[in-house]
């Protein structure tokens, strides 16, 4: 059966994602009010690829754009592979900072290419299997597509996603710097073993995360302490360790974003003033919402 794509072009927007949040590693992400945009429409052959904003300078502008590799990914598995594609990217979340970049252009490119086959489906328990098998991992590509709070698993068949409500005073607030960080060379720094008391203080903490985000932010400070991943990338995070410690130290909960160097700091909006005046000048303070719809269309 030939299939058919859409005729006009499809937008897609993508949140940025915080993931981990402090205790919940590899499990917890969530989804933040600064967004890429991506514009696509099936041509006659070939592939034009326009970027703009954050990094363009240093992404590929042909197949191996990660937009247009998760796009192709996406093609094989609805069985459908367009004739061209014309792609414009809008980049606004900073890359290799730990908010989530690369998860946001994997699910854009994902998301866009389910918009344009017009005959098949891709629901998001499926997407998000594609996502997490390209990204590695799935608690920042489970936030871009989803929204909110979202805590991932894996079953036997693969990975998992829930979506869980943000008490409406959280606003999130990051310190992004000027330097760049790798997640791959952050996890080399990880041990392959932890101490069973470090686990254990890391399962309750999670825990309370949940509660803590959901509906008693009062317990932020507590459920956002962790002994699993931060304290092995303090070495290689030297600024970003310093700044979660001096705020820790007057009561901000604050985290690493992902593997960095991004500080993230959850809270009410009237610690903001606080916070940033702790940081200091080295640091790009950004106040967000939370994302709420992920990934859409239109």
């Amino acid at each position: 059966m030939s299939l058919s794509f859409a005729t006009t072009p499809v937008r897609v927007r993508v949140p940025a994602s915080s993931a981990n949040l402090g205790p919940g590693f590899d499990a917890l992400g969530l989804a933040l009010g600064l967004y890429d945009e991506v514009t696509v429409r099936v041509g006659a052959g070939g592939l034009s690829v326009d970027a703009a904003g954050e990094g363009a300078a240093d992404l590929d502008c042909d197949e191996g754009h990660l937009v247009v590799r998760a796009m192709r990914a996406a093609f094989d598995v609805l069985g459908a592979q367009p004739p061209g594609l014309e792609l414009r990217c809008d980049n606004r979340i900073p890359h290799g900072r730990g908010l989530g970049s690369s998860a946001a252009a994997i699910v854009a490119g994902i998301v866009a290419a389910r918009a344009l086959v017009v005959d098949r489906a891709l629901d998001d328990t499926a997407a998000l299997r594609l996502a997490t098998e390209m990204e590695g991992h799935p608690d920042n590509v489970a936030a871009a597509l989803l929204g909110g709070l979202t805590v991932a698993w894996y079953d036997d068949g693969g990975p998992r996603a829930v979506r869980l409500p943000v008490h409406p005073s959280i606003a999130p607030l990051v310190f992004v710097p000027d330097e760049k960080s790798s997640t791959a060379h952050a996890r080399t720094v990880l041990p392959d073993q932890v101490p069973h008391a470090d686990a254990a203080a890391n399962a309750g903490r999670a825990a309370l995360l949940v509660e803590a985000l959901g509906r008693r932010p009062e317990l932020l400070l507590d459920a956002t302490e962790d002994r699993l991943h931060q304290s092995y990338r303090a070495a290689s995070l030297r600024r970003t360790t310093e700044l979660v410690q001096r705020l820790r130290a007057q009561g901000h909960a604050a985290v690493v974003s992902g593997s960095g160097p991004t500080v993230l700091v959850l809270g009410p909006v009237e610690g903001h003033e606080r916070a940033i005046a702790l940081a200091g000048h080295r640091w790009a303070p950004r106040a967000l919402a939370v994302d709420t719809a992920g990934a859409r269309v239109g």
